[in-house]
């Protein structure tokens, strides 16, 4: 079986809410949501909220038009990979990847 492949698109986003909000939108977070990195490392790490055929299947988060996000604001950038890193290493069933290209 493979691994359920969510899209986390950040074309457009120039700050953490943007980021938060994609996030939130991409992986169909629950409105309590908080919207910061410690509740998205908790959700990242939680698959009960999770898409649906995610729990069973396993969760691959491809990150894509991330290059202009990193270039503008290069701190919260390191913190987000730092989140998913973490989450990554606490949850067997989730994979996060950073897509290349996309640099225009």
């Amino acid at each position: 079986m493979t691994e359920l492949v969510v899209t986390l698109d950040l074309d457009g986003v120039t700050d953490k809410a943007g980021l938060m909000d994609r996030c939130a939108r991409a992986l169909h977070l629950p409105d309590w949501f908080g919207r910061n990195w410690d509740a998205l490392a908790d959700s990242l790490s939680d698959p009960t909220v999770w898409p649906a055929d995610a729990v069973e299947q396993g969760l691959l988060i491809v990150v894509r038009n991330w290059r202009p996000y990193a270039k503008a604001l290069p701190d919260e950038w390191e913190t987000a990979q730092e989140v998913f890193s973490e989450a990554v290493d606490r949850t067997p069933a989730l994979s996060v990847t950073v897509a290349l290209g996309g640099s225009s």
